[in-house]
C-alpha cells in the first residue's frame, strides 16, 4: 500500500504542512511510517479524506509537473477502482477535479492502479462542449424569412 510523507500529503490536499500533523495527530487521518521510519500516511486514507474535502466544496490542492508532453494533466490520488473481466474504471482526485477514465483490465494491472496511489491523468480530447446555466440561455433570434 503506498504511503505519503506529511509534506507530500499536505501538498496534494492544499493544506499546510502543520495543519496535516494536526489531523493526523487529532486522529482525522491515521498516521503510520514510510520505510524510512518518517512520520506518513496511508494512500488509501488520504484518498479517502481528499475526496471528502472535494465533495464538501473544501479548496483542495494539487501536485505540479515539472515537464510535460500534453497540455492537460491532473495529478493526484487514485481513489477508486473497478474491474471486470475487459475493462476497469479508475478515479482520481486532483485537487478539486475528480477524472474518471476507462481503460483496459491488463493497462490498470499492468500500471498496479489502487486507491490511495499518486497517478496523473493526461487528457487529450479533439472535443469539447459547452455549456451555458439556465438563466443565460436566450432564445435565438428570428432567421429571415421564418420563424425561431
Amino acid at each position: 500500500m503506498p504511503v505519503f510523507r506529511i509534506r507530500q500529503a499536505a501538498d496534494l490536499l492544499g493544506v499546510s504542512y502543520d495543519t496535516m500533523l494536526r489531523w493526523t495527530e487529532s486522529g482525522r487521518i491515521a498516521k503510520t511510517t514510510d520505510s524510512s521510519g518518517r512520520l506518513a500516511v496511508d494512500g488509501a486514507a488520504l484518498a479517502d479524506l481528499a475526496r471528502e474535502r472535494a465533495e464538501s466544496g473544501a479548496p483542495v490542492g494539487s501536485a505540479s509537473v515539472a515537464t510535460q508532453s500534453m497540455r492537460n494533466r491532473f495529478t493526484g490520488l487514485v481513489t477508486r477502482v473497478v474491474k471486470d473481466t475487459v475493462m476497469a474504471q479508475v478515479e482520481i482526485q486532483a485537487g478539486p477535479h475528480r477524472i474518471v477514465s476507462l481503460l483496459s483490465r491488463e493497462a490498470a494491472d499492468e500500471l498496479g492502479l489502487e486507491p490511495g496511489m499518486l497517478a496523473t491523468a493526461a487528457v487529450k480530447a479533439t472535443n469539447v462542449a459547452v455549456e451555458v446555466p439556465p438563466a443565460v440561455v436566450r432564445r435565438p433570434a428570428s432567421r429571415p424569412g421564418g420563424s425561431a
